[in-house]
């Protein structure tokens, strides 16, 4: 089991087999954060968000310790990142079985930390997910499998703000070279915007999303 806490918003549009949506809130905050805008988002979506495992105190949680020092500035907990990636693995198996999910239409969405782990994810259990929409987050290269997968069927949108100064832009814009190296449909976009999503973005990935219904 995988344990973790989660809202559903069940689809307007009743199908015997739906399609899914999982959301990945970021760093200290919860699975209310993203299912605000979950009312906008297509019907058929079963919507669920899921609440990430390390609870920060104060309604805030984290899929990973991010560390402050002196010596190395900031840094990620690498190991705890990776749990987090095998939680969210085994909760995807969990919920499509639970809700009879569409097993060609899995998007997972992720914002920030969320996002570094949908890339993640995607690459430690090739094809679990047929789709990635990471919004302001970047591939974290430490959090890669030994080997890469050769058959990746997994489709992507990024997306980054140009004016991030919690991520910046310049990490990001590594993620559309490194997904076409691995031969998969991704694209990539920015905006004028800081460490959020601005209407424009939502309104892409939507549309994103529609298309691949």
């Amino acid at each position: 089991m995988s344990d973790l806490h989660y809202l559903v918003r069940q689809p307007k549009k009743t199908s015997k087999n739906p399609p899914l949506l999982i959301l990945l809130h970021g760093y200290g905050s919860n699975e209310q954060d993203l299912f605000s805008f979950a009312e906008e988002l297509p019907d058929e979506l079963l919507i669920i968000s899921a609440q990430a495992p390390l609870s920060m105190g104060f309604g805030g949680y984290a899929w990973y310790t991010i560390n402050f020092d002196d010596v190395n500035g900031k840094f990620s907990d690498l190991k705890e990142a990776k749990e987090s990636i095998d939680k969210i693995a085994v909760f995807i198996d969990e919920i499509k079985t639970k809700y009879n999910i569409n097993p060609d239409k899995t998007f997972l969405l992720g914002f920030s930390q969320g996002a570094i782990l949908s890339y993640s994810l995607s690459f430690f259990y090739p094809n679990k997910v047929n789709y990635v929409i990471a919004l302001s987050g970047y591939i974290n290269t430490e959090l890669l499998p030994q080997n890469m997968p050769t058959h990746l069927k997994t489709e992507y949108y990024s997306s980054h703000g140009t004016v991030d100064q919690v991520l910046p832009v310049d990490w990001a814009r590594n993620t559309k070279p490194f997904l076409d190296n691995l031969g998969v449909e991704n694209v990539y976009s920015e905006y004028n915007v800081g460490h959020g999503v601005a209407p424009q973005n939502f309104y892409s990935f939507k549309s994103w999303i529609e298309i691949r219904l």
